[in-house]
């Protein structure tokens, strides 16, 4: 895996940036296209349901997508 990446998103009008690395960042990508939504959409759904460290729950998103298939 590579260094984590920085990156801004607006969740719900709310300006907020996310570590991730590289890999998990083209995976959401992936998915927002197949999910036809865009990315600050799909991650304002996890903050919704898993606040306290979003970073963490993209992953475990990005993960559960994919066991899901």
């Amino acid at each position: 895996m590579s260094k984590n990446i920085k990156h801004s998103v607006n969740i719900q009008g709310h300006h907020t940036s996310v570590s991730l690395e590289p890999e998990f960042w083209t995976e959401l990508k992936k998915i927002s296209k197949v999910k036809g939504q865009s990315i600050n959409d799909i991650i304002a759904e996890i903050d919704d349901t898993q606040p306290d460290n979003l970073s963490s729950a993209i992953r475990v998103y990005v993960l559960q997508f994919y066991l899901d298939k």
